[in-house]
């Protein structure tokens, strides 16, 4: 399994160890990921997804999982955050 945000798209980042003696190793910077489940009040339905702390927030500064998806380019979300994108959105032409 990935390490990768299904709703920002935040990875791992890479970086050094930096000692006193300034020696420098490669070292891995995870996202804190979370498995979380988020209700889609348009669907009425909830889904689980796989989500950092830093995603979380942002979809609870938005106003909720529709609002995130509807505002968020297609590039940074996941396979499975897509599928509901285009269900919402099929849901709200209707």
């Amino acid at each position: 399994m990935s390490r990768i945000c299904e709703l920002t798209g935040k990875g791992r980042q890479v970086g050094h160890n930096v000692s006193h003696a300034n020696n420098k190793t490669k070292r891995v910077f995870l996202p804190n990921l979370q498995n979380v489940t988020l209700m889609s009040e348009g669907l009425d339905r909830s889904f689980k997804f796989r989500v950092s702390t830093h995603g979380l927030r942002s979809v609870e500064h938005v106003g909720g999982l529709d609002n995130w998806l509807l505002k968020t380019t297609d590039d940074k979300l996941s396979t499975t955050a897509l599928k509901v994108k285009r269900e919402l959105v099929k849901k709200q032409a209707a």
